[in-house]
């Protein structure tokens, strides 16, 4: 009998060392099996609901390709990050603002009112309210920007969000850049909040992309340390109160960064700064709160009020380097050249554009959750207490939930997120290993699992575009829509991010804006997006358009039971003003809701920006004698209105 335990006993720790194994180390591939047969799924089928949950939408030929690779290495080769992206750099080649570090893009793209201020002080404008005053000042503005070598903002922002649309249409590395988008969502900062961003650009490819498929707490202590999140979420300024703080030392730093600026003509954001610093001192719990609530444990993750004000005081001093906010590389100089080796002995630490300032810090005893964390500890209670928040069992079942969310389903198994959970607190939050676990559970292939999730509004437009096979030129007219249809990307206000649930982004009102989209793409009346419908189906003309539906619904929608869809759809076809009435009912119907309200007046800006250059297109062709968009190569207008209605139905949704 003891024979059989030990037995057992050591089968089992074998099944265990072989899961959490690394698999690089198995040369003969991974050493999990994923269990669709059991859920009674084809390989295909199987093939086409990872490529659904892990990508942006499988293109032509990706199914076959999964398949005869093998799902388990596919997906290993997905974690693993690695794959060559030739096409996507190529594109990205032209934005040259993306790469830009946090420092240049401040010197380069300043915020608005900073400039104006600057060439005010200079003499170059005054304040002048007329009507003929506003004008030339803008033209004054501009040429003082020019001379300047400075760049509007929001070409800053058109770049930045172009290269999301292409990442997500052209990567090879699809599951870090689904990855991508749903942790900087759970590390939400929104470009609404014009101080933190700036640093955005840079907090997405240097905090956020680059550690989706490592350990949760470098994560999190990377959010932690960035501008954009020490701005978004106010710890920048957070200050201890304790009596004994050496005020000296303040005025110390304060001088040093008076000096930094002294000798520059846009020292008055410095200077501001300054002053700031002078008149803010005080604990702020922005980012205490949050990163207990929405980062970590979740709201009943077991901490109470008393825990986030001990939290805060822990994360005083927690802010930003000064030298980024220099404007010009003459700052940047003096500051590698201070007294950098001074203010480390002080407990000062500064990594790149982090900051710890030892002067700012509350040096007195704090209790977090039942841990103390002894006086006069500095920097190291900080990484102490997110360590502590990362490893924390409350964030191991929080994550794994979340996690589940995005992928399995709206409402998942709560034996899959225990056994996620199980898998996070055993590897120390290892992101990939706890994906594996979830991908190896029975209850990821469970057909009630199977598209059962809405597609967002952006996810609907690169699974669309991947779909066909399109060529993306002007990426940015695809935002237009994405906007449209309720996904306002980057500018969601509140550090929850965007909700995953579909309840959330379904509503008479998107339904139609995503039917409207529908046949906007496929009638190719959004600018800049190229695509031949007649070769997806091998330049083969169906001789109907019932035919038609019937063979692009499987091009577009491989892998599905199609018969209730195709018998819903039917009735819209041959309909010739079926794009006018989705037009009307939409106007009618989309809810005037508090998101779609706070982006009425850009939104309306931008929807005129594309029928401009819709309409410079059109004369343009009208004038050569060419044919209409409608009727480009490969793209008539029946096959158009057909593949634009699959496009906007409710089966194409669900992912």
């Amino acid at each position: 009998m003891k024979t059989t335990r030990h037995f057992l006993g050591f089968t089992t720790a074998i099944l265990v060392a072989a899961l959490l194994l690394p698999s690089f180390l198995n040369e003969a591939g991974p050493s999990y099996k994923f269990a669709y047969k059991q859920a009674g799924l084809t390989e295909q089928q199987a093939a086409a609901h990872l490529l659904n949950r892990f990508s942006y939408g499988p293109k032509a030929g990706d199914i076959d390709e999964v398949v005869k690779l093998g799902l388990e290495k596919w997906f290993e080769q997905q974690l693993e990050a690695n794959q060559p992206d030739q096409i996507l750099n190529t594109k990205l080649n032209s934005y040259d603002a993306i790469n830009l570090s946090n420092a240049e893009v401040v010197s380069k793209y300043p915020q608005g009112g900073l400039v104006r201020r600057m060439a005010e002080k200079e003499g170059i404008m005054i304040r002048d309210t007329s009507a003929q005053g506003k004008r030339d000042s803008r033209e004054k503005l501009q040429a003082y920007m020019q001379q300047k070598g400075f760049k509007p903002q929001q070409e800053l922002f058109r770049q930045f969000i172009s290269q999301k649309i292409l990442r997500a249409a052209y990567t090879e590395n699809q599951l870090q850049e689904v990855l991508t988008d749903f942790w900087f969502n759970h590390f939400n900062v929104s470009l609404n909040k014009n101080q933190c961003a700036e640093f955005i650009p840079a907090y997405e490819r240097d905090v956020i992309r680059p550690n989706v498929l490592g350990k949760f707490e470098v994560l999190l202590l990377a959010t932690a340390k960035s501008p954009a999140m020490l701005t978004y979420l106010d710890n920048f300024s957070s200050m201890g109160t304790n009596e004994e703080m050496p005020q000296s030392m303040n005025e110390q730093a304060i001088r040093r960064m008076q000096s930094l600026s002294s000798s520059r003509p846009a020292d008055t954001a410095i200077k501001a700064r300054v002053q700031k610093a002078k008149s803010s001192r005080g604990l702020n719990e922005n980012y205490a709160r949050e990163v207990m609530e929405l980062h970590t444990l979740g709201v009943d993750g077991g901490y109470t009020q008393n825990d986030v004000t001990q939290a805060a005081r822990v994360l005083t001093g927690w802010t930003i380097n000064p030298a980024i906010r220099a404007y010009g590389n003459q700052m940047q100089k003096p500051a590698k050249r201070g007294p950098k080796a001074i203010l480390a002995q002080k407990g000062f630490v500064q990594e790149g554009d982090f900051l710890f300032a030892a002067n700012r810090h509350d040096t007195k005893e704090k209790i977090v959750l039942g841990r103390k964390f002894a006086a006069g500890r500095g920097y190291d209670e900080g990484v102490e207490l997110l360590t502590m928040l990362a490893r924390h069992p409350s964030t191991a079942s929080f994550i794994s939930r979340k996690l589940a969310v995005r992928f399995v389903s709206d409402n998942p198994p709560q034996r899959l997120v225990d056994r996620m959970a199980r898998t996070f607190s055993e590897t120390k939050g290892d992101i990939k290993r706890v994906l594996i676990a979830m991908t190896a559970s029975p209850e990821f292939w469970e057909k009630e699992a199977l598209r059962e999730k809405t597609k967002s509004p952006f996810e609907l437009a690169i699974s669309a575009v991947r779909g066909l096979n399109a060529e993306i030129v002007m990426p940015y007219q695809l935002y237009t829509w994405i906007t449209k249809m309720g996904q306002k990307m980057y500018y969601y206000q509140a550090p929850t991010g965007f909700p995953d649930r579909g309840q959330y982004w379904i509503n008479t009102g998107s339904l139609l804006n995503r039917m409207n989209f529908g046949l906007a793409l496929a009638s190719q009346r959004i600018p800049g997006i190229r695509f031949n419908l007649a070769s997806l189906n091998s330049n083969r003309e169906p001789e109907s358009a019932e035919a038609a539906l019937l063979v692009y619904s499987k091009i577009i929608m491989p892998e599905r039971n199609l018969d209730e869809t195709i018998k819903r759809l039917t009735p819209m076809l041959n309909d010739p003003n079926l794009s006018t009435k989705i037009q009307e009912a939409a106007s009618r119907e989309t809810p005037k809701t508090e998101m779609n309200s706070g982006m009425m007046n850009e939104d309306a800006q931008i929807m005129d920006e594309t029928q401009s250059t819709l309409a410079a297109q059109k004369q343009k062709k009208a004038k050569n004698g060419l044919a209409s968009i409608q009727s480009s190569p490969g793209n008539n207008t029946m096959l158009a209105q057909v593949v634009g209605v699959i496009i906007g139905s409710p089966e194409f949704q669900r992912k």
